[in-house]
């Protein structure tokens, strides 16, 4: 027996060649037998040769074994495949995981040096990033080329500036406080007042964009230096007062639209698409399920009232709209101006007969123009009427109306001998209206405006007054008005208009 083999090693061995060629291994090993002799014997050669055939012949047997079970092999070859495959899914998987990761990691390295989606609908352009230099330098407005160059100068970073511009149809956040204020014709109207930091991002577009463009003449609303007075102050005397208002002013002027308006003034379309967004909104539907407040966007985007940028915008979208009224006035010898959505005609007698015309070209230019006239707040004030321009009678003068007026100064009389219990003025917080009414009587006419505020001041300095003022502020659903502006305003019956909200 072979040194160190077991019986049963052996008995492999001559199982797989020949009982010779084993002995003649061993006999070799063991020295009986020379190795590499010049001569080799013909019985080593032949026996070696038969071990070869023996050792094929067994491999032979073996496949005819296995192809002898058909079904087996099929099994078997199924299984190789199915290893085979296995395995290849498994390495494709792990290949395809690797590149997930990775561009996954480009993709949130991309995200904080770029904007490259800000959702549905609202990202194609935004690879584009190439402003109009020149045309942005003639108009003195800031160059910006893409959202890095404009989140750095908002002083905020590119993830804040995306959170705040994202376009989401369906969100858990929302960006606007909403809530109704009473309409003087009847129902209500929808006010959308940005959170503080979009406000605050919004104050910033108004100042160093949208304040720097130039506004047609005729535009008075929510312009630096101009006002309801200056506005007015142009259709005094007149013979004829025709007063246009457009129908859902601020809706009717959709996303696209206010992108437009700011590729026009030359910036790129990633840099007026993050404007864009940031200065419109859509109005929504708030949805509770599973526990968790959902905001449903049930409109397009559009400008909301109540955002500090939506009159600015409008100006500037209105200046054809107003040059194109300014010709037409101009054609039949009225004056022109236009204070946010309200718009007014005036002119002297011999041109009062042409006042059909005139409105059948307005009502043209205003539909060419994208916007529809409210049918039930056209309004044509001749000689004996009372004509009013945004809430200003023009009769001789800048005037109030008389009744208004004689009103008001009687509710401070009786606020000064049983305070403010019981008192009422427009249809929302008491002093918040008193003290509107008395700033727009400042603008009209200052004097009687001094005198109605010198007479408040010192009937807030009334301790029970100041306990009233107190318990109002804090039991009053509506949103407090501004105790000053250069633009106060109300109307015949004491209530804010709009344009005050904003």
């Amino acid at each position: 027996m072979a040194e160190g083999l077991t019986r049963q090693q052996l008995y492999d061995r001559i199982r797989a060649s020949t009982r010779d060629e084993v002995i003649l291994e061993e006999m070799t090993r063991l020295g009986f037998w020379k190795k590499n002799t010049l001569m080799p014997s013909p019985s080593e050669v032949l026996i070696h040769r038969e071990a070869d055939l023996t050792r094929e012949l067994n491999k032979l047997m073996e496949e005819k074994r296995r192809y002898q079970n058909r079904e087996k092999m099929l099994i078997e070859m199924r299984k190789q495949r199915m290893a085979a495959a296995k395995a290849k899914r498994a390495e494709t998987k792990l290949r395809n995981e690797e590149k997930r990761k990775e561009k996954a990691a480009q993709w949130a390295e991309q995200k904080e040096k770029q904007i490259v989606y800000l959702g549905e609908d609202v990202s194609q352009g935004l690879n584009k990033t190439v402003s109009d230099t020149e045309r942005l330098t003639a108009t003195g407005l800031p160059v910006f080329h893409d959202g890095v160059a404009l989140a750095a100068a908002m002083g905020i970073s590119i993830g804040k500036l995306r959170f705040l511009a994202f376009n989401r149809k369906v969100g858990h956040i929302t960006h606007y406080k909403r809530f109704y204020i009473p309409k003087k014709s009847g129902g209500k109207r929808l006010i959308s007042a940005p959170m503080p930091q979009l406000k605050a991002t919004q104050h910033w577009i108004l100042e160093n964009i949208l304040y720097k463009v130039p506004n047609s003449d005729a535009a008075h609303g929510f312009v630096p230096g101009r006002s309801i007075v200056t506005n007015a102050v142009h259709h005094v005397a007149q013979d004829i007062v025709i007063n246009i208002d457009l129908r859902d002013f601020f809706p009717t002027i959709e996303y696209k639209r206010v992108k437009g308006m700011f590729c026009k003034l030359g910036y790129s379309e990633q840099v007026a698409t993050i404007l864009a967004l940031l200065c419109t909104e859509p109005e929504v539907d708030q949805v509770a399920l599973d526990g968790k407040d959902y905001y449903v966007a049930n409109t397009n985007r559009h400008l909301p009232q109540g955002a500090p940028c939506s009159p600015a915008i409008t100006n500037i979208i209105c200046f054809r709209l107003d040059r194109r009224f300014e010709g037409l006035a101009r054609r039949f010898n009225y004056t022109y101006t236009r204070y946010a959505d309200d718009m007014t005609f005036s002119a002297k007698e011999p041109a009062a007969d042409d006042a059909g015309k005139l409105i059948w070209g307005v009502k043209q230019v205003v539909k060419e123009e994208g916007f529809v006239i409210h049918p039930d707040k056209l309004k044509v004030m001749r000689k004996g009427d009372k004509r009013e321009v945004t809430g200003i009678v023009v009769n001789d003068k800048l005037s109030l109306d008389r009744e208004t007026l004689r009103k008001f100064r009687a509710l401070l009389h009786q606020i000064s001998v049983s305070g403010l219990t019981g008192k009422q003025w427009g249809k929302g917080n008491i002093v918040s209206s008193v003290e509107g009414y008395i700033n727009y009587v400042l603008m009209v006419k200052p004097e009687a405006g001094k005198q109605l505020k010198d007479k408040w001041r010192l009937l807030l300095n009334r301790d029970d007054i100041k306990t009233q003022v107190r318990a109002a502020a804090t039991q009053s659903d509506a949103p407090p008005a501004p105790s000053s502006s250069n633009e106060n305003n109300t109307t015949n019956d004491g209530e804010k208009p709009w344009w005050d909200i904003l």
